[in-house]
């Protein structure tokens, strides 16, 4: 029977998503409450480029799980809370649709491509992630928007579209530094091919 995930990809995407859980724990830039500012994404997007988006889901999703359980999550209703931390946060997982593309330039080092499939990657990932912000916005906290004196899907457009665009910039600029010095990152994760030992 097949292995739901290799144990080296059970035990990264759980350490990842404890990575995660801590960089989100650090002081973060919050110009009002519905705005939050961090790179915690990163470890996330790590383990999507290295093993695809299924690895990527799950430690999206123990990320979210984590932030629930120690309390750090913002809670309204059953609901909110499932879409904005379980599906919203399982959704960064969809970066790793470009990790065959970001793997085959790591292995040539090919810095370019390199940098131009993960930070595809990383919009695609943020992007799916604040989709359902945006939803829960609209949804849960309209109370927000009336009080600041503007309509929900527009409170909720602009709030949640400036944590996306400048989480996104963040996690882009500090993955392809990373990821330019230590391309192997990405692909130390399985045995080298036949054609990789011949070289």
């Amino acid at each position: 029977m097949k292995k739901f995930l290799p144990l080296q990809a059970m035990i990264e995407v759980g350490i990842f998503a404890g990575l995660a859980m801590l960089l989100d724990l650090l002081p973060s830039i919050k110009p009002i409450p519905s705005i939050s500012i961090s790179f915690a994404m990163v470890p996330i997007f790590i383990v999507a480029f290295r093993w695809g988006v299924k690895s990527g889901f799950i430690s999206g999703l123990i990320w979210g799980i984590l932030q629930v359980i120690t309390g750090d999550a913002w809670m309204v209703t059953p609901v909110q809370t499932i879409i904005e931390y379980f599906i919203a946060f399982n959704c960064i997982g969809f970066a790793g649709l470009l990790a065959p593309a970001a793997q085959k330039a790591a292995t040539s080092r090919n810095r370019g491509p390199l940098i131009l499939a993960m930070t595809i990657g990383i919009f695609i990932g943020s992007l799916a992630r604040y989709v359902w912000h945006f939803l829960a916005g609209i949804i849960f906290f309209a109370n927000y928007a009336h009080e600041a004196g503007k309509a929900p899907i527009v409170f909720s457009f602009v709030t949640n579209g400036i944590s996306m665009v400048t989480n996104f910039i963040i996690c882009s600029v500090i993955l392809s530094i990373i990821m330019t010095i230590r391309p192997e990152l990405l692909t130390n994760n399985k045995p080298k091919n036949p054609i990789q030992k011949a070289a």
